[in-house]
């Protein structure tokens, strides 16, 4: 059978929908002074806004093998002449006005390790932080305004309730009866010698536009995330107390003990949707020396740890949470509403974070060694964050946050989803030691202002009349003067009133009767009565009088104040109906920008492959150049060689012309040669002859007659293939003088002699004149 799969619960959408206006992150950044053992500095301010680093001596070179140096833009740059109040009014007082008004904000400090975190957040005696000077001014503008204790009570979801004065007093009393010793009084004097004096008084400051009809609380937390595990630093944890170890026969080894580590918390999410720490310690403080001692007691159970780089190294991310409860008052200006969903709870956090380090600086091992993994892994994952974030504002994505992957990008994922303002101090130090960190500080500073976060929503109109509590207390001054002018009471003891009026009477006389005939005592204590009753009935008729006509004056009140609350229930309407058209124009403007975005996203795309296909253009056109350049190149080369080749051509004809010439001229006086060499025969031939014939000499034998040899046709003199070249001629045949019948020289041979035929015959045949090719 298979089973039904659960639906998940719908999620509600939050009270508050966040603001379509956007603001980015303020990252400020802020140059401790170079120490005393540091020579080389490598960060120059260059204006209130820019800084510059330049690498240090000895350090590896770029790419290029030149020193490049760098600029980095913030909202403000903070220099080494700085004060601890200035920084303040520019980065910290801003967040506190706006938790007054009802508005979160996120504060923390970023660094490399030894950079002056802690000392930008908390301060030294004399030279109060951010953290002090921020509740300073808290509880300079609210002080006046405060309940008692425990009329704000919180319950463990992250919410807020109200107890009217009857269940606060009897809540007091409660705790301070179960408290070991009376409560002592939070004074400068009895303040720890290490926080106190960390303000002046000329540099108290003071908020202006605070809602007078509000009464106003304040929370504190302290909690620390160490090696991504939450935990309570102001818990009341018992640290004498020791867990035995326990042996494999099942009894205690009393010398093996260990203390109990404190319980880490969980992150929970509230109906708002907004993440708290489950099961934190919310103390209720009632002014500034206070709530510093107790975020001092907090303080000295924070780990820390001796390293190489800094005596007191912070090794987990420390999150103090100010949290501030308002409620209006009631109609009369009196007492607190007693209406849970009229209760606006703003809160302001600052963390300071643990500094980046390299554990090859530092020479950590062991334990130090985990911290600073974790460290360093948590502020990867806050890069992570920021990055997507500035790619889903910027592209138009929907990528998913990792915001679970941290504790601390966890716990504060509300405020960059427009919960509340973000700021950042960024701390540097300038020796050359920290160069390369500092340049991956300055890097995620950088990208950290491209982050923008949505603007809070603005704290809601009750609709109650503003100056109540200003008009109470001004009824309660002319109702003491008025009674004080009648030579009444100021106070409002019902027994001092009558003793008064009793004495504002006329006196009684004696009314000691010593005779009883006396007719003189008694008719004049019966007049004095007479008269004080007289006196009584015009006291009474004078104060129905102004009774009457102070009910008159409030019914003028209250019918004023009801047409002032008709009028504005009407202006109300109205301007929620604008608001209802602002949000819908706020949508669409929404909207639009997103697809503003998206069309500038594309809009980038096509110019970057516009740009693309521009440069694959010129370089196809550079090399179609380059190609026809070439082509140019081999057809002059083609050409020359053509030339060449045909002066080549001719002058080999012309050559072979004349060795054609030469060798028939020789041919000629060879066959001329030849031909006086038989006519030289011949003649002898016949001389021999004739000498026969004379008387004596006996006749030669007959011969027997031969026809002469016919000359060969034309076709059987052509030869069936002409030789590639002639043969060479001796030189001896071309000298005229050289003696034919030498007995050295033998005759010429047949072969020789038909081929000078042949020659012969070619010079007659004008098919066969083309010059033969030379040998090569």
């Amino acid at each position: 059978m298979n089973r039904q799969a659960k639906g998940r619960t719908p999620r509600r959408p939050p009270r508050n929908p966040p603001s379509s206006q956007k603001d980015p992150v303020g990252v400020y950044c802020r140059v401790r002074p170079l120490g005393v053992e540091d020579e080389e500095c490598c960060i120059d301010v260059i204006s209130s806004t820019t800084i510059q680093l330049h690498a240090p001596e000895g350090f590896k070179t770029n790419r290029n093998g030149e020193y490049k140096e760098t600029q980095y833009s913030f909202k403000k740059v903070f220099g080494i002449s700085i004060s601890q109040i200035e920084l303040f009014e520019h980065v910290a007082k801003p967040l506190v006005e706006d938790l007054i008004h009802g508005k979160n904000g996120l504060l923390f400090t970023y660094g490399v390790t030894g950079s002056g975190k802690t000392f930008t957040m908390t301060g030294s005696p004399g030279q109060g932080g951010l953290l002090p000077r921020s509740l300073d001014m808290i509880f300079n503008s609210i002080g006046p305004y405060q309940t008692k204790r425990y009329v704000f009570k919180t319950d463990d979801k992250n919410g807020m309730e109200i107890q009217n004065e009857v269940d606060a007093l009897l809540e007091r009393q409660r705790r301070e009866n179960n408290l070991p010793a009376p409560k002592t009084t939070s004074s400068r004097q009895k303040l720890d010698p290490e926080i106190a004096d960390m303000i002046q008084p000329e540099e108290a400051y003071k908020t202006d536009g605070v809602d007078e009809d509000s009464s106003y609380s304040v929370f504190v937390s302290y909690v620390e995330i160490y090696n991504n595990y939450i935990y309570d630093l102001l818990e009341e944890t018992q640290e004498d107390v020791i867990k035995p170890k326990w042996n494999g026969g099942g009894t205690p080894v009393r010398q093996n003990t260990e203390f109990i580590p404190p319980q880490s918390k969980i992150l929970r999410e509230d109906q708002n949707h907004n993440m708290y720490v489950a099961g934190c310690m919310e103390v209720e403080v009632k002014s500034a020396e206070e709530t510093f001692q107790v975020f001092w007691r907090g303080q000295k159970k924070r780990k820390v740890a001796n390293t190489r780089l800094n005596r007191e190294s912070s090794r987990s991310h420390s999150v103090f949470i100010i949290k501030l409860a308002q409620a209006p008052l009631d109609a009369d200006g009196d007492n607190i509403l007693q209406d849970k969903n009229q209760v606006t709870v703003s809160q302001l956090c600052l963390v300071d974070l643990a500094g980046s380090e390299r554990t090859g600086r530092t020479g950590a091992e062991g334990t130090r060694i985990r911290e600073a993994g974790n460290i360093n892994q948590s502020l990867l994952n806050l890069r992570t964050c920021m990055e997507v974030l500035r790619e889903n504002q910027m592209c138009g994505t929907n990528r998913m946050v990792p915001y679970r992957d941290s504790k601390v990008t966890h716990l504060f994922k509300n405020y960059f989803d427009g919960e509340g303002k973000v700021r950042m101090v960024v701390n540097v130090n300038p020796k050359a030691d920290d160069y390369e960190e500092t340049l991956l500080v300055m890097r995620f500073a950088e990208m950290t202002q491209e982050v923008e976060v949505a603007r809070p929503a603005d704290k809601p109109i009750w609709g109650f009349t503003p100056g109540r509590r200003n008009r109470n207390q001004a009824f309660k001054d002319e109702l003491s003067r008025k009674l004080e002018e009648r030579g009444g009471p100021i106070e409002r003891d019902l027994s001092s009133a009558l003793n008064h009026l009793v004495s504002s009477l006329p006196p009684l006389p004696s009314s000691e009767v010593t005779d009883p005939h006396d007719e003189i005592t008694l008719p004049r204590l019966i007049e004095a009565l007479q008269n004080r009753h007289r006196i009584r009935q015009m006291m009474i008729e004078e104060y129905n009088k102004a009774a009457i006509m102070m009910k008159s004056t409030l019914q003028n009140m209250d019918s004023n104040l009801i047409s002032k609350d008709t009028f504005i229930h009407e202006l109300n309407g109205k301007l929620m109906e604008k608001d209802k058209v602002v949000q819908s124009n706020k949508a669409e403007i929404e909207r639009l920008e997103k697809k503003n975005k998206l069309l500038e996203h594309k809009f980038d795309i096509l110019q970057k492959t516009t740009k693309t296909y521009e440069v694959d253009k010129r370089s196809l056109q550079q090399e179609l150049e380059t190609r026809e350049q070439r082509l140019q190149r081999e057809l002059n080369e083609k050409r020359r060689m053509e030339q060449r080749l045909h002066g080549v051509v001719s002058d080999t004809q012309h050559k072979w012309e004349k060795e054609c010439e030469r060798r028939v001229n020789a041919k000629q006086m060879e066959m001329q040669n030849k031909l006086w060499v038989k006519d030289e025969k011949l003649k002898q031939l016949k001389a021999i002859v004739t000498e026969g014939k004379t008387p004596g000499r006996p006749d030669p034998p007959p011969r027997q007659t031969q026809p002469p040899p016919q000359r060969p046709s034309r076709d059987e003199r052509l030869p069936a293939k002409r030789s590639a070249s002639p043969s060479p001629i001796p030189s001896c045949y071309l000298d005229p003088h050289f003696p034919v019948d030498s007995p050295n020289v033998s005759p010429v041979p047949r072969s020789q002699h038909f081929t000078a035929t042949r020659f012969e015959e070619s010079e007659m045949d004008p098919r066969l004149t083309s010059p033969l090719p030379q040998k090569q």
